[in-house]
């Protein structure tokens, strides 16, 4: 069944094959507990939405695992992985918590800004980089840090944002190896 978004009009259906490894992941937990498994589920349905979660997605999610709609709001509502508004091809998630902030984060994420001409949560008009800044990402060692898709990038400076956003231009890091599976 296709559920459409209320807000937008944007209709929303898994694909046979995400729909068949939603039930299965379902099924890896006892009878009343497949709740369990909405983290797995809603990336992919974040996968299946062009990276982002819509409301129709939410209410897809929703439907298929048999919880009311609120039960999926308050879990992607709550954890920053979870895009509920359109992002472009690489989400810049820059940390900004204490240690990163220390050696230089703000630093960097105003520098990302003035160089893609964006702000923190929105995407340059191309659709190729949205800026976010997340809590903790777990690498205070390697400060100041973001993350793009399941990849960290460390000890960041402005040469190597440079590069980064060069070889993104190029063609040269592929979005499609981040999916997480």
């Amino acid at each position: 069944m296709t559920t459409t978004s209320a807000t937008n009009g944007t209709p929303f259906q898994f694909s046979d094959a995400a729909l068949a490894e939603v039930k299965a992941l379902m099924q890896k937990f006892p009878e009343g507990k497949h709740k369990s498994a909405i983290l797995r589920v809603l990336h992919i349905a974040q996968d299946e939405n062009n990276g982002w979660l819509s409301r129709a997605a939410l209410d897809q999610v929703a439907e298929t695992m048999q919880l009311s709609p609120i039960e999926v709001y308050e879990v992607a509502t709550f954890y920053s992985m979870y895009n509920l508004e359109p992002v472009g091809k690489y989400v810049l998630e820059f940390c900004h918590t204490g240690p990163c902030a220390i050696e230089g984060a703000e630093r960097m994420v105003a520098y990302t800004q003035q160089k893609l001409g964006i702000k923190t949560g929105e995407t340059t008009e191309d659709g190729m980089f949205t800026i976010k800044e997340v809590e903790c990402l777990g690498a205070c060692g390697y400060a100041p840090m973001m993350q793009v898709g399941i990849y960290y990038h460390e000890h960041l400076n402005e040469a190597k944002i440079d590069q980064f956003l060069e070889d993104c231009r190029a063609g040269k890091i592929d979005k499609g190896s981040w999916k997480m599976h």
